[in-house]
């Protein structure tokens, strides 16, 4: 059984997946990624506490954060659950993979994950769509329902999104757990390093990057 993180891996760089199982053991959590995580139990505070927010590590200026956050606020029907959810850092289990929603919501039910970087502008990005479709299967498969939408929060931008579960997230989903069932020895290599910049196994992965003239076929 796959974890969510592997999955949101395997869309975002197979390579990276194989390097990642060769560890003896994972890292632990950065303590900077957990202080940004538990700003999302904080909202009310920070909305109504300026001394709490200007020694929160958010990523933008206070009006900045309160203004992304007051929108969330008057968009989301699911604000008072999703500021005091039923339960944290809840262990899911489906039928093909497994891992912690940040946030459980049961009455709906849905969960919402938190992640610690910055938002796009629209949306959220393709690798933490895929992870966000597995905690909601996941979910799905331990209470036998469907489970229609998640929430994606970056609460050091103050932003929080809904998700819908639409076909073609979960075509992404089933694209990534087939790549993470398939990977046996290390992928082929990519042609870019637009991903590998930030990559912790870059000096290892031996990828072979092309000029951007050989890339528009120079």
């Amino acid at each position: 059984m796959h974890g969510f993180r592997d999955v949101a891996t395997a869309a975002y760089c197979p390579r990276k997946l194989y390097y990642r199982r060769r560890q003896p053991e994972r890292p632990s959590t950065p303590p900077a990624v957990k202080r940004r995580r538990d700003l999302a139990f904080r909202y009310e505070e920070l909305l109504a506490d300026d001394d709490a927010l200007r020694d929160a590590p958010i990523a933008v200026t206070p009006t900045q954060y309160r203004s992304s956050l007051g929108c969330a606020k008057a968009r989301l029907d699911i604000w008072d659950r999703l500021v005091d959810p039923d339960d944290r850092d809840v262990l899911l289990s489906g039928r093909e993979c497994r891992g912690i929603a940040h946030k459980l919501l049961a009455d709906e039910p849905t969960v919402s994950l938190v992640f610690a970087g910055e938002p796009p502008e629209q949306g959220v990005w393709h690798p933490q769509s895929v992870r966000l479709v597995a905690a909601a299967k996941a979910l799905s498969w331990e209470r036998e329902t469907a489970v229609e939408r998640v929430f994606a929060e970056y609460p050091a931008h103050g932003v929080v999104r809904e998700v819908s579960m639409t076909t073609r997230r979960r075509a992404q989903y089933r694209e990534a757990v087939r790549t993470a069932d398939t990977i046996d020895g290390p992928p082929a290599r990519v042609d870019s390093d637009a991903r590998c910049g930030p990559c912790e196994f870059s000096d290892d992965c031996g990828t072979r990057t092309r000029s951007l003239r050989s890339l528009l076929g120079g």
